[in-house]
């Protein structure tokens, strides 16, 4: 999928809510757990009740590596599904990898070519040609690790070296990498007072946006210092949408919880472009 065709969705459905497959089967209502593939059904229901709210779906790998081959055969069927059944949704493997080059290639591979993924989260501690393979996909994005939103993202990721932080070193010097433009970019939602900087910088970038409900980020503010004439932001949330209950009626009160954030984005759009 094109940025373009992103822009366009984003635009049809008046949100840029990304939701979060994060499958813990001991979080999901306990009579799936008698399903052939309780993950799947579980995604599926999800999927089926939220697609018209949202632009992008974001499984997180080390909930279905977790459970081995019968949780990657999940993975699979659910990126299937959708490409299959809204392939208008942007699709995005977090799967943070990054390593040498001819690693990085197979990881490429694995989640572009074999899985049919739009993205994939990408860390950049081992630089450029780590991080190239991946870039060398056309109309696929890397959304590489820019300032996250845990509280450990201060350890390193905000330190200054030669007066200049460490994240935004990573950023300035990601623009000068083969195939930049297929970059996106991760930065937290609990870091919002830092996307004004980030902007400035990557201006034209798009970025995921993570940490929206459940840990505790506030989307007005990843608004007004993120945004810009694309929109540039794909606003995660995964805990506070496909846990909403755990009862028979869970992936209704997803939709309810869906609803309720592509509702605000529709008004902050509605907002900017008013400007």
């Amino acid at each position: 999928m094109t940025q373009q065709q992103l822009v366009a969705q984003i635009h049809k459905k008046q949100s840029f809510l990304c939701i979060g497959l994060d499958v813990d089967l001991n979080k999901i209502p306990k009579y799936l757990l008698e399903e052939e593939d309780p993950i799947f059904a579980f995604n599926k229901a999800i999927i089926d009740a939220t697609h018209h709210l949202c632009v992008a779906y974001k499984p997180n790998t080390a909930f279905y590596e977790a459970y081995g081959i019968k949780g990657w055969q999940a993975l699979e069927k659910t990126i299937d599904y959708l490409n299959n059944n809204y392939s208008e949704i942007y699709t995005i493997a977090d799967a943070k990898r990054g390593d040498i080059g001819n690693t990085s290639t197979m990881y490429a591979k694995a989640f572009f070519e074999d899985l049919g993924f739009d993205s994939v989260t990408v860390a950049p501690y081992m630089g450029k040609d780590s991080v190239e393979p991946f870039l060398a996909f056309k109309d696929k994005h890397t959304i590489l690790l820019a300032l996250t939103s845990n509280q450990g993202a201060f350890d390193f990721q905000t330190k200054s070296v030669d007066g200049i932080e460490l994240y935004k070193q990573v950023l300035e010097t990601s623009k000068t990498w083969r195939n930049s433009e297929n970059l996106m970019y991760v930065v937290g939602a609990t870091k919002a007072e830092f996307l004004g900087d980030i902007r400035k910088i990557v201006p034209e970038g798009f970025f995921l946006v993570p940490g929206i409900g459940a840990q505790g980020g506030n989307l007005q503010d990843v608004c007004k210092y993120g945004m810009n004439d694309s929109i540039g932001l794909i606003v995660n949330s995964s805990r506070g949408i496909i846990y909403a209950s755990q009862e028979e009626d869970f992936a209704q009160a997803a939709a309810k919880k869906a609803e309720e954030l592509q509702k605000q984005m529709e008004t902050e759009l509605k907002r900017y472009l008013a400007q």
